[in-house]
Protein backbone atom coordinates (compact mmCIF):
# COMPACT_ATOMS: atom_id res chain seq x y z
CA UNK A 1 0.00 0.00 0.00
CA UNK A 2 1.28 3.49 -0.86
CA UNK A 3 0.45 6.90 0.57
CA UNK A 4 -1.42 7.85 -2.61
CA UNK A 5 -3.80 4.92 -2.06
CA UNK A 6 -4.36 5.51 1.65
CA UNK A 7 -6.92 7.69 3.40
CA UNK A 8 -4.45 8.77 6.07
CA UNK A 9 -2.63 12.05 6.62
CA UNK A 10 1.04 11.85 5.70
CA UNK A 11 1.93 11.90 9.42
CA UNK A 12 -0.32 8.98 10.30
CA UNK A 13 0.73 7.06 7.19
CA UNK A 14 4.48 7.42 7.75
CA UNK A 15 4.21 6.61 11.46
CA UNK A 16 2.17 3.50 10.66
CA UNK A 17 4.70 2.50 7.99
CA UNK A 18 7.53 3.01 10.47
CA UNK A 19 5.74 0.85 13.03
CA UNK A 20 5.02 -2.00 10.61
CA UNK A 21 8.56 -2.03 9.19
CA UNK A 22 10.39 -1.42 12.48
CA UNK A 23 11.94 1.78 11.12
CA UNK A 24 13.26 4.63 13.26
CA UNK A 25 10.47 7.21 13.22
CA UNK A 26 11.90 10.64 12.41
CA UNK A 27 8.68 11.54 10.60
CA UNK A 28 5.93 12.51 13.03
CA UNK A 29 6.86 15.37 15.34
CA UNK A 30 6.84 13.92 18.81
CA UNK A 31 9.78 13.68 21.24
CA UNK A 32 10.79 10.28 22.62
CA UNK A 33 12.34 11.51 25.86
CA UNK A 34 10.58 12.10 29.22
CA UNK A 35 9.06 15.36 30.39
CA UNK A 36 10.08 17.08 33.62
CA UNK A 37 8.99 14.94 36.61
CA UNK A 38 7.99 18.15 38.43
CA UNK A 39 5.31 18.75 35.82
CA UNK A 40 3.98 15.21 36.21
CA UNK A 41 4.00 15.58 40.00
CA UNK A 42 1.94 18.77 39.72
CA UNK A 43 -0.73 17.03 37.63
CA UNK A 44 -0.85 13.97 39.90
CA UNK A 45 -1.07 16.19 42.97
CA UNK A 46 -4.03 18.03 41.43
CA UNK A 47 -5.80 14.73 40.80
CA UNK A 48 -5.25 13.59 44.37
CA UNK A 49 -6.50 16.92 45.69
CA UNK A 50 -9.78 16.37 43.85
CA UNK A 51 -9.42 18.68 40.85
CA UNK A 52 -11.07 16.20 38.51
CA UNK A 53 -14.29 17.92 37.43
CA UNK A 54 -14.99 20.49 34.72
CA UNK A 55 -12.75 23.52 34.58
CA UNK A 56 -14.27 26.89 33.65
CA UNK A 57 -14.99 27.17 29.92
CA UNK A 58 -12.18 29.69 29.15
CA UNK A 59 -9.72 27.71 31.24
CA UNK A 60 -8.45 27.67 34.81
CA UNK A 61 -8.02 31.28 36.04
CA UNK A 62 -4.68 30.44 37.70
CA UNK A 63 -3.31 29.15 34.39
CA UNK A 64 -4.57 32.13 32.39
CA UNK A 65 -2.99 34.47 34.95
CA UNK A 66 0.47 32.90 34.71
CA UNK A 67 0.25 32.93 30.90
CA UNK A 68 -0.59 36.63 30.89
CA UNK A 69 2.38 37.30 33.18
CA UNK A 70 4.72 35.17 31.09
CA UNK A 71 3.82 36.82 27.79
CA UNK A 72 4.18 40.27 29.34
CA UNK A 73 7.66 39.32 30.54
CA UNK A 74 8.79 37.51 27.37
CA UNK A 75 7.26 39.69 24.66
CA UNK A 76 6.09 42.89 26.34
CA UNK A 77 2.46 42.29 25.39
CA UNK A 78 -0.47 42.71 27.76
CA UNK A 79 -3.44 40.35 27.53
CA UNK A 80 -6.33 40.31 29.99
CA UNK A 81 -6.46 36.76 31.42
CA UNK A 82 -10.20 37.07 31.99
CA UNK A 83 -11.31 38.11 28.51
CA UNK A 84 -8.35 37.58 26.14
CA UNK A 85 -6.92 34.10 26.88
CA UNK A 86 -8.70 30.78 26.31
CA UNK A 87 -7.28 27.34 27.08
CA UNK A 88 -7.94 24.75 24.35
CA UNK A 89 -7.49 20.98 23.88
CA UNK A 90 -4.36 21.44 21.79
CA UNK A 91 -3.29 24.04 19.25
CA UNK A 92 -5.15 22.36 16.40
CA UNK A 93 -8.48 22.94 18.10
CA UNK A 94 -7.46 26.53 18.83
CA UNK A 95 -6.81 27.01 15.10
CA UNK A 96 -10.22 25.52 14.30
CA UNK A 97 -11.90 27.88 16.78
CA UNK A 98 -10.21 30.92 15.23
CA UNK A 99 -11.17 29.93 11.69
CA UNK A 100 -14.75 29.04 12.63
CA UNK A 101 -15.20 32.36 14.44
CA UNK A 102 -14.10 34.63 11.58
CA UNK A 103 -14.43 32.82 8.22
CA UNK A 104 -17.76 32.76 6.41
CA UNK A 105 -18.86 31.36 3.06
CA UNK A 106 -16.89 32.93 0.23
CA UNK A 107 -14.28 34.60 2.43
CA UNK A 108 -10.71 34.25 1.19
CA UNK A 109 -7.93 32.97 3.46
CA UNK A 110 -4.27 33.35 2.51
CA UNK A 111 -2.03 30.37 3.26
CA UNK A 112 1.70 30.02 2.67
CA UNK A 113 2.89 26.83 0.99
CA UNK A 114 4.35 24.59 2.19
CA UNK A 115 1.62 24.71 4.84
CA UNK A 116 0.78 22.54 7.83
CA UNK A 117 -1.91 20.16 6.63
CA UNK A 118 -4.81 21.13 8.91
CA UNK A 119 -5.16 24.74 7.71
CA UNK A 120 -6.78 24.31 4.29
CA UNK A 121 -9.37 21.65 5.28
CA UNK A 122 -10.52 23.79 8.22
CA UNK A 123 -10.86 26.85 6.01
CA UNK A 124 -12.86 24.92 3.43
CA UNK A 125 -15.07 23.36 6.12
CA UNK A 126 -16.05 26.91 7.15
CA UNK A 127 -16.90 27.80 3.56
CA UNK A 128 -13.73 29.78 2.95
CA UNK A 129 -11.66 29.90 -0.23
CA UNK A 130 -7.91 29.31 0.08
CA UNK A 131 -5.54 31.68 -1.72
CA UNK A 132 -2.10 30.11 -1.89
CA UNK A 133 1.23 31.93 -1.76
CA UNK A 134 4.29 29.77 -2.35
CA UNK A 135 7.27 30.64 -0.19
CA UNK A 136 10.47 31.26 -2.19
CA UNK A 137 11.77 27.73 -2.92
CA UNK A 138 15.46 28.51 -2.42
CA UNK A 139 15.16 29.63 1.21
CA UNK A 140 11.41 29.57 2.02
CA UNK A 141 11.33 33.32 2.59
CA UNK A 142 8.12 35.33 2.15
CA UNK A 143 7.61 36.69 -1.41
CA UNK A 144 6.24 40.18 -0.77
CA UNK A 145 4.94 40.76 -4.31
CA UNK A 146 3.06 37.45 -4.38
CA UNK A 147 1.56 38.16 -0.96
CA UNK A 148 0.42 41.60 -2.10
CA UNK A 149 -1.23 40.06 -5.16
CA UNK A 150 -3.04 37.45 -3.05
CA UNK A 151 -4.61 39.99 -0.66
CA UNK A 152 -7.79 41.65 -1.87
CA UNK A 153 -11.24 42.85 -0.88
CA UNK A 154 -12.40 39.32 -0.03
CA UNK A 155 -9.40 38.50 2.17
CA UNK A 156 -10.68 37.67 5.65
CA UNK A 157 -7.73 35.90 7.27
CA UNK A 158 -4.01 35.28 6.78
CA UNK A 159 -2.53 32.25 8.57
CA UNK A 160 1.14 32.41 9.51
CA UNK A 161 3.16 29.55 11.02
CA UNK A 162 6.09 31.05 12.91
CA UNK A 163 8.52 29.31 13.48
CA UNK A 164 7.50 27.39 10.41
CA UNK A 165 6.70 23.70 10.12
CA UNK A 166 8.14 22.08 8.01
CA UNK A 167 10.77 24.66 6.95
CA UNK A 168 12.14 25.99 10.24
CA UNK A 169 12.03 29.60 9.03
CA UNK A 170 11.13 32.59 11.23
CA UNK A 171 9.37 35.79 10.17
CA UNK A 172 11.55 38.89 9.91
CA UNK A 173 10.71 42.46 10.89
CA UNK A 174 10.56 43.32 7.18
CA UNK A 175 7.87 40.67 6.65
CA UNK A 176 5.88 41.98 9.60
CA UNK A 177 6.12 45.54 8.30
CA UNK A 178 4.91 44.47 4.86
CA UNK A 179 1.98 42.60 6.40
CA UNK A 180 0.94 45.67 8.38
CA UNK A 181 1.13 47.82 5.25
CA UNK A 182 -1.24 45.40 3.52
CA UNK A 183 -3.60 45.69 6.49
CA UNK A 184 -3.83 49.44 5.89
CA UNK A 185 -5.09 48.65 2.38
CA UNK A 186 -7.42 45.74 3.21
CA UNK A 187 -9.25 44.75 6.38
CA UNK A 188 -8.31 41.21 7.46
CA UNK A 189 -7.37 39.16 10.53
CA UNK A 190 -4.12 37.31 11.21
CA UNK A 191 -3.77 33.90 12.83
CA UNK A 192 -0.20 33.50 14.10
CA UNK A 193 0.45 29.82 14.82
CA UNK A 194 3.41 30.13 17.21
CA UNK A 195 3.48 26.64 18.71
CA UNK A 196 7.29 26.42 18.35
CA UNK A 197 7.89 29.81 20.00
CA UNK A 198 10.25 28.39 22.64
CA UNK A 199 12.23 26.36 20.10
CA UNK A 200 13.89 29.24 18.28
CA UNK A 201 17.61 29.34 17.46
CA UNK A 202 18.03 33.00 16.51
CA UNK A 203 20.62 34.87 18.64
CA UNK A 204 18.05 37.39 19.82
CA UNK A 205 15.40 34.75 20.51
CA UNK A 206 11.86 34.64 19.18
CA UNK A 207 9.72 37.72 18.43
CA UNK A 208 6.03 36.97 18.87
CA UNK A 209 3.41 38.71 16.75
CA UNK A 210 1.93 39.73 20.09
CA UNK A 211 5.00 41.84 20.70
CA UNK A 212 4.15 44.08 17.73
CA UNK A 213 1.65 46.54 19.14
CA UNK A 214 0.47 47.66 15.70
CA UNK A 215 -0.58 44.07 14.84
CA UNK A 216 -2.25 43.15 18.10
CA UNK A 217 -5.74 44.51 17.43
CA UNK A 218 -6.34 42.08 14.53
CA UNK A 219 -4.19 39.08 15.46
CA UNK A 220 -4.97 35.73 17.10
CA UNK A 221 -2.00 33.94 18.74
CA UNK A 222 -2.01 30.14 19.09
CA UNK A 223 0.29 28.08 21.34
CA UNK A 224 0.91 24.50 22.45
CA UNK A 225 2.08 23.26 25.84
CA UNK A 226 2.70 19.89 24.21
CA UNK A 227 5.34 21.33 21.91
CA UNK A 228 7.01 23.47 24.57
CA UNK A 229 7.18 20.85 27.32
CA UNK A 230 7.48 17.82 24.95
CA UNK A 231 4.18 16.39 26.19
CA UNK A 232 2.33 16.19 22.87
CA UNK A 233 -0.05 13.48 24.09
CA UNK A 234 -1.58 15.83 26.64
CA UNK A 235 -3.12 17.95 23.85
CA UNK A 236 -3.43 21.24 25.72
CA UNK A 237 -2.86 24.63 24.13
CA UNK A 238 -4.29 28.13 24.19
CA UNK A 239 -5.25 31.12 22.08
CA UNK A 240 -4.74 34.81 22.86
CA UNK A 241 -6.55 37.71 21.18
CA UNK A 242 -8.15 41.09 21.97
CA UNK A 243 -11.47 40.73 23.77
CA UNK A 244 -13.52 41.82 20.74
CA UNK A 245 -12.02 38.89 18.79
CA UNK A 246 -12.12 36.44 21.67
CA UNK A 247 -15.84 36.88 22.33
CA UNK A 248 -17.06 35.32 19.04
CA UNK A 249 -14.35 32.65 19.32
CA UNK A 250 -15.66 31.60 22.72
CA UNK A 251 -19.22 31.47 21.40
CA UNK A 252 -18.11 28.75 18.99
CA UNK A 253 -15.70 27.12 21.42
CA UNK A 254 -18.20 26.64 24.26
CA UNK A 255 -20.31 24.33 22.08
CA UNK A 256 -17.42 22.60 20.29
CA UNK A 257 -15.39 21.76 23.40
CA UNK A 258 -16.51 23.65 26.52
CA UNK A 259 -13.75 22.53 28.89
CA UNK A 260 -10.15 21.22 28.96
CA UNK A 261 -8.50 18.61 31.22
CA UNK A 262 -8.63 20.10 34.71
CA UNK A 263 -5.69 18.45 36.55
CA UNK A 264 -3.33 19.14 33.64
CA UNK A 265 -4.28 22.82 33.80
CA UNK A 266 -3.53 22.87 37.54
CA UNK A 267 -0.18 21.19 36.94
CA UNK A 268 0.77 23.67 34.22
CA UNK A 269 -0.28 26.66 36.34
CA UNK A 270 2.04 25.50 39.10
CA UNK A 271 4.91 24.60 36.76
CA UNK A 272 5.10 27.51 34.29
CA UNK A 273 6.35 30.22 36.69
CA UNK A 274 9.47 28.11 37.29
CA UNK A 275 9.96 26.70 33.78
CA UNK A 276 13.40 27.26 32.23
CA UNK A 277 12.50 28.20 28.66
CA UNK A 278 16.09 29.09 27.80
CA UNK A 279 17.16 25.55 28.65
CA UNK A 280 14.43 24.13 26.40
CA UNK A 281 15.72 26.14 23.44
CA UNK A 282 19.33 25.15 24.22
CA UNK A 283 18.44 21.47 24.45
CA UNK A 284 16.83 21.48 21.01
CA UNK A 285 19.62 23.53 19.49
CA UNK A 286 22.13 21.01 20.85
CA UNK A 287 20.09 18.19 19.30
CA UNK A 288 19.87 20.00 15.98
CA UNK A 289 23.65 20.50 15.92
CA UNK A 290 24.27 16.89 16.98
CA UNK A 291 22.02 15.60 14.22
CA UNK A 292 23.68 17.90 11.68
CA UNK A 293 27.09 16.49 12.66
CA UNK A 294 25.79 12.94 12.22
CA UNK A 295 24.22 13.73 8.84
CA UNK A 296 27.44 15.33 7.59
CA UNK A 297 28.68 11.78 6.92
CA UNK A 298 25.85 11.26 4.40
CA UNK A 299 25.07 12.80 1.01
CA UNK A 300 21.97 14.55 2.38
CA UNK A 301 22.42 18.34 2.36
CA UNK A 302 20.85 20.42 5.16
CA UNK A 303 18.78 23.54 4.65
CA UNK A 304 19.05 26.24 7.34
CA UNK A 305 16.63 25.95 10.25
CA UNK A 306 15.98 28.73 12.76
CA UNK A 307 13.17 27.20 14.81
CA UNK A 308 10.98 24.13 15.48
CA UNK A 309 12.41 20.64 15.96
CA UNK A 310 12.59 19.79 12.27
CA UNK A 311 15.36 19.95 9.70
CA UNK A 312 14.90 19.83 5.93
CA UNK A 313 17.45 17.87 3.90
CA UNK A 314 18.02 17.94 0.16
CA UNK A 315 18.42 14.37 -1.15
CA UNK A 316 18.98 15.23 -4.83
CA UNK A 317 22.55 13.85 -4.61
CA UNK A 318 21.18 10.54 -3.30
CA UNK A 319 18.26 9.60 -5.54
CA UNK A 320 16.10 10.62 -8.49
CA UNK A 321 12.93 9.34 -6.80
CA UNK A 322 10.13 11.81 -6.08
CA UNK A 323 9.95 12.76 -2.41
CA UNK A 324 6.97 10.56 -1.50
CA UNK A 325 8.57 7.51 -3.10
CA UNK A 326 11.89 8.38 -1.49
CA UNK A 327 10.31 8.64 1.97
CA UNK A 328 8.59 5.28 1.52
CA UNK A 329 11.77 3.66 0.17
CA UNK A 330 13.92 4.98 3.03
CA UNK A 331 11.42 3.60 5.54
CA UNK A 332 11.08 0.16 3.99
CA UNK A 333 14.65 -0.38 2.76
CA UNK A 334 16.85 1.65 5.13
CA UNK A 335 14.73 1.77 8.26
CA UNK A 336 14.39 5.54 8.69
CA UNK A 337 11.00 7.27 8.34
CA UNK A 338 10.80 10.91 7.22
CA UNK A 339 8.17 13.28 5.80
CA UNK A 340 8.11 14.33 2.12
CA UNK A 341 7.67 18.07 1.60
CA UNK A 342 5.52 18.05 -1.53
CA UNK A 343 2.47 17.02 0.52
CA UNK A 344 2.52 20.45 2.20
CA UNK A 345 1.67 22.09 -1.16
CA UNK A 346 -1.81 22.32 -2.75
CA UNK A 347 -0.42 20.78 -5.94
CA UNK A 348 2.52 18.41 -5.70
CA UNK A 349 5.83 19.98 -6.68
CA UNK A 350 8.90 18.19 -7.92
CA UNK A 351 10.95 19.05 -4.86
CA UNK A 352 13.62 16.78 -3.43
CA UNK A 353 13.39 17.70 0.25
CA UNK A 354 12.60 15.49 3.23
CA UNK A 355 11.73 16.61 6.76
CA UNK A 356 13.52 14.96 9.68
CA UNK A 357 12.40 15.34 13.29
CA UNK A 358 15.45 15.62 15.58
CA UNK A 359 13.42 15.69 18.82
CA UNK A 360 14.73 12.25 19.69
CA UNK A 361 17.24 10.73 22.08
CA UNK A 362 20.81 11.07 20.83
CA UNK A 363 21.33 7.32 20.47
CA UNK A 364 18.25 7.16 18.21
CA UNK A 365 19.59 9.98 16.02
CA UNK A 366 22.98 8.27 15.87
CA UNK A 367 21.48 4.95 14.76
CA UNK A 368 19.43 6.75 12.10
CA UNK A 369 22.60 8.40 10.86
CA UNK A 370 24.37 5.06 10.55
CA UNK A 371 21.52 3.66 8.47
CA UNK A 372 21.45 6.70 6.21
CA UNK A 373 25.23 6.74 5.78
CA UNK A 374 25.02 3.28 4.24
Amino acid sequence: MSFENSNLTIFAYMSKLAQTTGAINLSQGFPDFPIDPKLIDGVVEAMRQGYNQYAPMPGLPALRNVLAERHATDYGCQYDPETEITITPGATQAIQSVIASVVRHGDEVVLFAPAYDCYAPMVEASGGVVKWVNLNPEDFSVPHDALSDAVGEKTRLIIINNPHNPCGTVWSDANVQHLHQLRQRNDFFVLADEVYEKICFLPGGFSSFGGYEKLRSYTFLVYSFGKTFHATGWKVGYVMAPSELMLPLRKFYQFAVFSVNTPVQHGLAKYIPHADYAQIAKMYKDKQMHFAKIMAATDFKPLPTYGSYYQLYDYSAVSELDDISMAEWLTREKGVATIPISVFYPTRLEIKYLRFCFAKQNNVLEEAGKRLEK
